[in-house]
C-alpha cells in the first residue's frame, strides 16, 4: 500500500533535490503532493497541516525544521523520517525516538563525494599544486620547477586519517592504489581492524608527527571539539598540509591561523567555524590557505544521488522491509 508522504526541508532545496524522473518515482511510491514542501511544522499553513495529519512518511532534507513533541503531536500516524541528507541531528529529537519513528539516512550515499574531495585535496597537497599555483601566477615566466618542488609528490608520502568515521573510511579505501602510508587515529578502531581497513593504529599525536597531510573525519560532539590545537598543529612537519572537511569546530581556527600565518604549514578547509568565516578572516586572503565554502559533500547531479537512495528506502517501507541505512538512537553519540 502506498503511504501517505509529505515533503520537509528548506525552500528551493526540493527542486534540486528532485528531477523529473525522481517526481515520477515518488508519486508512483507514495501518495503525496510533489509541489507541496513544508519549511515550517511547528506552526504550518491549512495545506501542510492537514498532509501533517495524515502523513505516515516524512521525506527532508537539509534545512528541515526539528520533530519537536509538538510537530509529532500534529502528526499522529507519522511512523518513518526519511532523510536525503547526512545527519540527522538537527531534526530528529528524543520525542520521535521515544514514540518509535524509524529513522533513514542518506548519509552512506553523501560520504562519496566528500571522500573524493578529500582524495582529490590529498593528492593535490603533496604535488604542492597550491604553492605551485600561487607561485606561477606570480612569476610568469621560465622557472625551476624541479628544484623548487624538489620535495613534491605522492610517492612514499605519509596520511593521517583522524577518524574512522563513514566518511573516514571512504577515504581509506580511496587512498588503498596510491604508493602511501597510511596513519589512522580513532579510539573506537583497534589494530586488527585499522589493518583491515589499510592503516598503521597510532596516537594523534604521533599521527600529526609523521604526517605529510593530517586530514580529519571524527565526528562533532563534546569531546572533538579542537580536537586539532596548538599542540596537534605544532608536531606536524614544516610543509605538512591539515585538511579538514568533517566540521570546522575540530580545529582550534586561532591556533591553525597562527601557524598558517607563519607560512609553515598549509590547510584545504571545506568547514571552518564559524560556518562562513567574517569578512575579516585571513583565511581568504592567506597563499597557503585552500578555502572553499562547505562544498565537499553533494553539490549539483551528486544530490540525484541522494534522491534516489532516499526513494529506494521509501520503497523499501512501502514493501515492509526494513530500511537499508536506518539510523540507531545509541548510533547517534558517535556520528556527525
Amino acid at each position: 500500500m502506498r503511504p501517505a508522504l509529505l515533503l520537509a526541508m528548506g525552500p528551493g532545496i526540493a527542486e534540486r533535490l528532485f528531477g523529473e524522473p525522481q517526481r515520477v518515482r515518488l508519486e508512483r511510491l507514495a501518495r503525496t503532493d510533489c509541489r507541496l514542501v513544508a519549511h515550517e511544522l511547528a506552526a504550518p499553513g491549512p495545506a501542510v497541516a492537514a498532509a501533517l495529519a495524515e502523513a505516515e512518511v516524512l521525506l527532508t532534507c537539509w534545512g528541515a525544521p526539528p520533530l519537536t513533541a509538538e510537530v509529532l503531536a500534529a502528526a499522529p500516524r507519522l511512523r518513518a523520517v526519511v532523510h536525503a541528507a547526512g545527519s540527522v541531528k538537527q531534526l530528529v529529537t528524543d520525542a520521535c525516538w521515544d514514540r518509535g519513528v524509524a529513522v533513514s539516512s542518506a548519509a552512506a550515499v553523501n560520504a562519496q563525494p566528500v571522500a573524493e574531495y578529500t582524495l582529490a585535496a590529498i593528492l593535490f597537497a603533496n604535488k604542492r599544486v597550491l604553492h605551485a599555483a600561487h607561485r606561477y601566477r606570480a612569476l610568469r615566466a621560465p622557472h625551476d620547477w624541479l628544484g623548487e618542488l624538489d620535495g613534491a609528490g605522492n610517492h612514499g608520502r605519509t596520511v593521517g586519517i583522524v577518524g574512522a568515521s563513514r566518511i573516514g573510511r571512504r577515504v581509506l579505501a580511496l587512498l588503498r592504489p596510491f604508493d602511501l602510508r597510511v596513519l589512522l587515529h580513532d579510539p573506537y578502531v583497534d589494530e586488527q581492524e585499522a589493518g583491515r581497513l589499510g592503516a598503521e593504529p597510532v596516537a594523534l599525536a604521533e599521527l600529526c608527527a609523521r604526517s605529510d597531510v593530517v586530514s580529519v573525519h571524527a565526528p562533532e560532539v563534546a569531546a572533538t571539539r579542537h580536537l586539532i590545537g596548538a599542540r596537534e598543529l605544532a608536531l606536524m612537519p614544516d610543509g605538512a598540509t591539515l585538511v579538514n572537511t568533517s566540521r570546522g569546530s575540530l580545529v582550534d581556527e586561532a591556533a591553525l591561523v597562527a601557524e598558517l600565518r607563519g607560512g609553515r604549514i598549509s590547510a584545504v578547509l571545506d568547514v571552518t567555524e564559524p560556518e562562513t568565516p567574517l569578512a575579516g578572516s585571513p583565511l581568504y586572503d592567506l597563499p597557503n590557505v585552500l578555502l572553499t565554502p562547505h562544498v565537499a559533500g553533494s553539490m549539483g547531479t551528486e544530490l540525484r544521488r541522494m534522491a534516489d537512495h532516499a526513494l529506494d528506502e521509501v520503497e523499501r517501507y512501502a514493501r515492509g522491509l526494513p530500511f537499508a541505512d536506518p539510523v540507531r538512537r545509541e548510533g547517534l553519540g558517535h556520528s556527525a
